[in-house]
């Protein structure tokens, strides 16, 4: 015999409408994918300097007080998670935010370290 759930029953129709609106697989890896990335203190303070100002490798390099190698490895991975765009300026490199939602995501984030530290 099946037990009944002792706590406040949510109508069957409620359930399969919160199922049915469950992004697709593929979505929730992706989503999985970007958070990852959001994971690493190094790429949160690129994205915090470039939430700041357009900013070229050797900047950031001096901001972050890293190789400038190991700036680009990291930009790399913020570009191709899109997170990053690129612009060149001659021979020089400046990068951005791809657009408004990583900083909200960034900003969301901080302000909610911020309440609960």
């Amino acid at each position: 015999m099946k037990k009944q759930c002792a706590c406040k029953s949510i109508p069957a129709e409620e359930l399969k409408r919160i199922k049915d609106e469950l992004p697709d697989s593929d979505t929730i890896e992706s989503l999985g994918e970007f958070f990852k990335v959001f994971g690493d203190p190094t790429r949160l303070k690129l994205i915090y300097f470039l939430s700041q100002y357009e900013l070229c490798v050797a900047d950031l390099a001096r901001l972050s007080e890293m190789e400038q190698s190991a700036v680009s490895h990291q930009l790399k991975i913020l570009r191709l998670h899109r997170l990053t765009k690129q612009r060149r300026d001659g021979t020089t490199i400046y990068y951005s935010l791809n657009d408004n939602h990583v900083r909200e995501v960034f900003d969301v984030a901080l302000e909610h370290i911020e309440e609960i530290g």
